[in-house]
């Protein structure tokens, strides 16, 4: 299981963490399945997390350029995918996705994402 985490600029505690092809084991742990399902198209997408995501990519590729920096960390189906809450950063899209994800309701506000 390798594990891959970049900083973003600016701030090295905003880090996007990547879990490559996680176990069946560690998928049921979590509860993937249970949680809800959202999808995109190609495209560049920019986004800041109000609180912290999990999510499960089920289709896709995306490269997440963190606001400011060159810099990006690319994720693909198959990867389980941590976004830190206070994160800006933008989606770049190249194959369409399909992801389980989660919020973490502790840090969370009556709206997680804003575009």
């Amino acid at each position: 299981m390798a594990m891959e985490s970049k900083p973003s600029s600016g701030n090295n505690n905003l880090s996007i963490t990547v879990e490559r092809n996680p176990s069946e084991s560690r998928l049921s742990e979590l509860g993937i399945k249970s949680w809800p399902k959202w999808g995109c198209p190609p495209g560049k997408f920019p986004l800041k997390y109000d609180a912290e995501e999990i999510c499960y990519l089920l289709k896709g590729k995306v490269k997440a350029y963190s606001k400011g920096s060159s810099e990006f960390v690319e994720f693909a189906a198959g990867d389980l995918v941590t976004f830190p809450k206070g994160l800006s950063c933008t989606w770049d899209v190249s194959v369409a996705v399909d992801k389980h994800y989660k919020f973490d309701s502790s840090s969370s506000s009556s709206s997680n994402y804003s575009f």
